[in-house]
């Protein structure tokens, strides 16, 4: 495998080479997401929706670690492990209204959204005047009925973004400004990588049916063999 030098960066010791697998994309995805595109600053409140994913649990230590109240999103069984992980409120996306939730406590400032169309309606009633949605997943479809004098009235900015999509420099760039900001907590251990199970890549299909089933917190990583 060849790559970019510039897009490399080293292991930290307390990581290890098989959980270093499972950190730079989605550990990037939450920086740019929350600080560059989402202009996250400290006192603000934020809501990460899947939180329990492998972006969802680097994005709520990263807004933690940036002085956020972090609200997020998952399944019943996962919330107490988020509210242990640094979440304020951790909602059961199937029985909680998260919307009514949000505006009842004043709204949320900035939200990073996994799911897309399904959930952009609410995302948008949860939000503060002046609040920031960046959509980075469509889990819940593509296409929805916007309207636009809600974003006008209220200043609301709405924000697409994939981190596959950059190109060779402007990746290069982030990763720089990555490694100043977010990898030296990695590698003193302030923020934690959260691996749920390492698989060798023989075992690929029992990792997709972990994930199918929605029982993993954190990251599956498969290894190579030879």
């Amino acid at each position: 495998v060849a790559v970019d030098a510039r897009h490399a960066l080293p292991v930290p010791e307390r990581v290890g080479l098989p959980a270093a697998g499972g950190v730079v994309e989605v550990w990037l995805t939450a920086y740019l997401n929350l600080s560059e595109l989402g202009g996250l600053r400290a006192g603000e409140r934020v809501l990460v929706h899947g939180g329990s994913g492998g972006v969802g649990t680097a994005a709520i230590q990263w807004a933690r670690a940036e002085g956020a109240e972090v609200w997020t999103t998952a399944s019943a069984a996962k919330l107490a492990r988020l509210r242990e992980l640094g979440a304020a409120r951790a909602l059961d996306y199937r029985a909680e209204d998260f919307a009514a939730e949000l505006r009842a406590a004043g709204g949320a400032d900035l939200i990073l959204d996994c799911i897309g169309a399904k959930y952009l309606d609410a995302n948008l009633r949860a939000l503060r005047p002046d609040g920031r949605l960046v959509v980075i997943g469509l889990q819940g479809g593509t296409k929805a009925e916007l309207d636009l004098g809600r974003l006008l009235t209220r200043r609301i900015r709405l924000i697409g973004s994939t981190l596959r999509a950059l190109d060779a420099e402007r990746k290069a760039g982030l990763i720089e400004r990555f490694r100043a900001r977010v990898w030296p907590g990695l590698a003193s251990g302030e923020l934690r990588p959260l691996v749920h199970h390492t698989f060798p890549l023989s075992e690929a299909a029992e990792a997709h049916r972990l994930l199918e089933g929605g029982e993993v917190f954190g990251k599956l990583i498969l290894t190579s063999e030879g």
